[in-house]
């Protein structure tokens, strides 16, 4: 048994380098519009994928958490490889909507269960902390690897067509199911089956009441995700305005994906060294720095401005995605992570669209500087008692 889970570990790494090996990431928004779609309606088209996330969600981590997260994943990474298959067949918004549905149950199911299950894998093999903490860095660290390996792939691809682009994608989506196969349950606290409201009620309450840096952990979990995740929609089009060609988007996704890669594998020891509030300063800051940059400055600066997300997401996703899975009980984890997912995602239902409205109704720029506000001031709400927190418990430790 403990060899089957060692082996895990590198299956982990090979199921989550196929699931993001998303050929078409770098120029889909292009993609979407060459199929008649507006900007506005590219940003309508997320949301309804996040709609559908949000619906499955926390009921596919509970179903990892009751009934085995190599099951979630193996399913999840069917509706993945059907929905990747669909899109190279969707030439409508209605149809593209079908891709999104799809596409939006098998990443709800996807979503933590890979995380949960590399965990559970080094807790059952007695890993220390740091070393668990090691393995989540490297899970992130091959995910960015394989968008920045998957935009080049792109920027070759693209000078063929559109059509070749989505179908080598398709192929590989279905490469997630034949790795997913090979993964052995790791033990785990299995919820009770027959308690599913119950149990939701108990994790609702262990991460947003019963303790508080618990809670504020979430809470920056959820606004750094909103905070990084609208400019991904936004960069492809800010790149076609600065004259940059088409050809050359996925090199420049694959740049900042290997930075994203670089700051996943520099956060530890950047938290070591100095220590966890000057990472989580770093981190908070470069998203505001990045979108009042790209309003103001445009052409080759304001795309270099553009990599600040990536370093913040790169970080972020390492120190607070930690806090969390080390403070959470095996028994629930994989509906907790999946619970921070659940919230991100219903905020961008109502506000994605709120941003193509914006970018409709006074352009891009202005929306970039619009959103760089409200970063600001939520930074201040949200990362601000989480630092106040770690000085407390640093001063008056347990």
């Amino acid at each position: 048994m403990e060899k089957k889970l060692e082996r895990n570990i590198p299956i982990l790494y090979l199921f989550s380098f196929f699931w993001l090996s998303l050929i078409i990431v770098p120029i889909i928004v292009p993609l979407f519009e060459s199929r008649g779609l507006s900007l506005a309606q590219v940003f309508y088209l997320q949301a309804i994928f996040a709609l559908f996330v949000v619906l499955f969600e926390v009921p596919s981590g509970y179903i990892a958490d009751v009934f085995g997260r190599k099951n979630a994943l193996v399913s999840g990474s069917i509706f993945h490889g059907i929905g990747f298959t669909w899109l190279y067949y969707a030439d409508s918004f209605a149809e593209l909507v079908i891709f999104e549905m799809v596409v939006g149950l098998g990443s709800s199911l996807l979503s933590g269960a890979d995380l949960s299950l590399l965990y559970d894998s080094q807790e059952s093999l007695g890993y220390s902390p740091a070393k668990k903490t090691r393995g989540i860095a490297n899970l992130r660290f091959v995910k960015s690897v394989a968008e920045g390996i998957s935009a080049l792939f792109s920027s070759i691809l693209i000078v063929h067509s559109f059509e070749v682009t989505v179908l080598a994608n398709a192929m590989f989506a279905w490469c997630p199911l034949v790795s997913s196969l090979l993964l052995t349950e790791a033990p785990f606290k299995r919820m009770e089956a027959s308690r599913p409201i119950g149990n939701l009620k108990r994790v609702v309450a262990h991460l947003f009441y019963e303790d508080r840096m618990l809670r504020l952990i979430c809470l920056n979990i959820i606004f750094f995700s909103l905070a990084t995740f609208y400019v991904v929609w936004l960069l492809q089009p800010y790149w076609r305005d600065q004259g940059i060609p088409l050809g050359m988007f996925g090199i420049l996704w694959a740049a900042q994906s290997f930075l994203f890669a670089v700051a996943c594998k520099l956060c530890i020891p950047l938290e070591e060294k100095f220590g966890a509030v000057p990472v989580l300063l770093v981190m908070g800051v470069l998203p505001v720095v990045g979108y009042f940059a790209m309003a103001a400055l445009g052409g080759i600066v304001g795309i270099m401005f553009c990599a600040t997300f990536f370093v913040s997401r790169g970080l972020n996703q390492i120190i607070l995605s930690d806090a969390l899975n080390s403070r959470v009980p095996s028994a629930y984890r994989a509906t907790a992570n999946s619970m921070t997912s659940f919230a991100f995602r219903g905020i961008y239902i109502i506000t994605g669209p709120v941003v193509g409205l914006l970018i409709d109704w006074q352009g891009m720029y202005f929306a970039l500087s619009a959103i760089g506000v409200v970063c600001t001031i939520l930074l201040g709400l949200v990362l601000a008692p989480l630092l106040e927190e770690i000085a407390q418990m640093r001063k008056y430790p347990c």
